[in-house]
């Protein structure tokens, strides 16, 4: 069994695919109480730390174990063309955002950790000019040159559209998977409130709110807003037989045919969570929780490609 130390953990979507498919969770850690509980709560044999990486040194994660991979995914709002306030200078977003700047602290982690593979997850923006280069060069720094690997998650059993890049010592293309609706993802969940499942209570609109949301027509959104690059769509009403747009942790979805918002549990549906793994704190955080993960099945395709890569490294050295 391989090692993972798996830090900006968030609740745990990126560990969760990993631990299914065989790897053991030495460590996690994540700045957010919130999802530090969740991440504790659903991974009970993981160490799960509550720490700013900034102040988390080689000593503090190698006490739990050596690494074979290290695996995160820092903060993506100072990359990503959805963040209105994002800085004009792509080198600004990098290094001079202090949220950019986590992600040269993951780097810093890989350089000092030396795991056997890292895998970090980001915007798929983070895989283009300039930044891509400024990426390319703080690797080299120690010593690693690197993959960016873009992939789709619908592509892998994730029934919702999320383009994403994951920035790897290693090529990672694993195989695709068939395409799951909206209607495949919901369809056996109890109605809520029913007590049955966790997560899945109503969530409150006001009156005016959903006079408009009973107007709605399958793919038609409530509210556009403005992004770096153009604009948005919140609370969209999803159609049964397609796949969901992206998952994000402020973007709500109405339901397909019912004239409410989806709750927590069928958004965590959308993104391949299994009803077991309850998301804890209020339900903003929650919503976030789900919106900002790496949804478990892509986390589980990935990671079985790191393992068959480790397995034959072994096996030829050995």
């Amino acid at each position: 069994m391989y090692n993972v130390i798996d830090i900006f953990s968030g609740g745990g979507g990126f560990g969760l695919g990993f631990r299914q498919a065989g790897f053991k969770i030495r460590v996690a850690l994540d700045v957010d109480r919130d999802a530090v509980r969740t991440y504790s709560a659903n991974h009970v044999n993981t160490v799960v730390l509550q720490r700013d990486i900034r102040e988390v040194s080689y000593e503090d994660l190698v006490k739990y174990g050596e690494a074979d991979v290290l695996i995160g995914s820092p903060p993506c709002e100072p990359f990503t063309s959805a963040n209105p306030n994002r800085m004009e200078d792509p080198a600004d977003r990098l290094y001079l955002d202090p949220a950019g700047q986590l992600t040269l602290e993951f780097i810093r982690i890989v350089g000092e950790l030396r795991p056997k593979i890292f895998v970090m997850e980001n915007v798929a923006a983070l895989a283009e000019e300039p930044l891509r280069s400024y990426i390319e060069r703080e690797f080299r720094r120690v010593g690693y040159e690197v993959y960016f690997n873009v992939l789709h998650a619908e592509d892998y059993g994730v029934p919702s559209r999320r383009r994403r890049v994951f920035v790897s010592n290693v090529e990672i293309r694993p195989p695709k998977t068939r395409i799951i609706t909206v209607r495949e993802a919901l369809r056996d969940l109890p109605p809520p409130d029913s007590g049955l499942v966790p997560n899945h209570d109503t969530v409150t609109i006001s009156m005016k709110k959903q006079y408009q949301i009973a107007r709605l027509r399958p793919g038609e959104a409530l509210m556009k807003y403005r992004g770096a690059t153009g604009f948005y769509e919140n609370y969209i009403r999803l159609r049964w037989d397609e796949v969901a747009p992206t998952v994000m942790g402020t973007r709500r979805f109405v339901h397909p045919e019912e004239h409410r918002v989806l709750t927590v549990r069928e958004q965590a549906r959308l993104m391949g969570y299994p009803d077991s793994y309850t998301f804890f704190g209020s339900k903003d955080s929650q919503y976030n929780q789900v919106g900002e993960s790496v949804p478990p099945p892509l986390a589980y395709a990935i990671a079985l490609e790191i393992r068959k890569y480790i397995d034959e490294k072994v096996y030829r050295r050995g």
